[in-house]
């Protein structure tokens, strides 16, 4: 659980609330952030998805009438239902960031900005340049849809207890449209996990459940891209550019 009251007033500083502002927080824990957050915002829905906590926040927290504690997983929680330019606020595990970014990556239109927490491999990756061993999907997908920053790194002694590994808060913007056009977006994301599935394999062979060799050799061929090479050294265009053009050959619907 993070307790450093000086990082926690930092990422309710990077969140900007004010009194008209909604705030989701994901995974509240001992609810030391939450209280924060309700200071400077006007309602803050926190989801805790261990029902083991749940009785002390609701102890902790009841007497903050701008508080709503659900108890849920951020993974089914219907964001649709939330107020348009809410923020989103959470320290997410590390089992569980990579599916929990990707669904805010999808519901982003709820959000004005995003301030989360997570281990600093996890930052690393978000933020990774082509080429690099941290490049990846979750890069490729956080980048087609958003401007990230990553804002300063936790010690482990901010939390308890103390965890092995440093943190890193980063700041996620939402772009007003996507930063590369791409005919259908669930079909580049699908792409993009093929081409990271094993990621020692050539594009020819990660994408061939995408499909078949000929609409490979042929997209090889339109899109000049050598399918030769790994994912780990395509841009964010490259793939869009790749993706539209099996998306047209296969009809596929993503």
């Amino acid at each position: 659980f993070l307790t450093d009251p000086n990082v926690l007033r930092r990422i309710v500083a990077a969140a900007r609330p004010s009194k008209t502002d909604t705030v989701l927080e994901i995974g509240p824990g001992r609810g030391d952030l939450t209280r924060h957050l309700a200071q400077a915002a006007g309602r803050v829905f926190a989801v805790e998805l261990d029902r083991r906590l749940i009785p002390s926040l609701q102890s902790d927290l009841g007497e903050l009438p701008n508080v709503h504690l659900v108890r849920g997983d951020a993974l089914t929680f219907p964001f649709h239902r939330l107020p348009p330019g809410t923020a989103a606020v959470a320290n997410l595990p590390y089992n569980v960031a990579t599916p929990i970014l990707m669904r805010l990556v999808e519901e982003r239109a709820r959000f004005s900005r995003l301030v989360l927490m997570f281990q600093k491999e996890v930052a690393d990756r978000i933020a990774a340049s082509p080429g690099t061993k941290s490049y990846g999907s979750l890069t490729l997908a956080v980048r087609y849809a958003m401007d990230a920053e990553i804002l300063f790194k936790i010690a482990p002694g901010a939390f308890s207890p103390p965890p092995k590994v440093d943190s890193a808060v980063v700041q996620l913007i939402p772009l007003r449209s996507p930063r590369v056009a791409a005919r259908n977006e669930s079909f580049l994301f699908a792409v993009i996990r093929a081409a990271f599935g094993q990621r020692r394999k050539t594009l020819r062979n990660a994408l061939r459940s995408i499909a078949g060799a000929e609409a490979l050799s042929a997209a090889e061929n339109a899109c000049r891209i050598d399918l030769a090479r790994r994912g780990e050294t395509l841009s964010l265009e490259e793939f869009a550019r790749l993706t539209d053009f099996l998306f047209e050959r296969t009809g596929r619907k993503g």
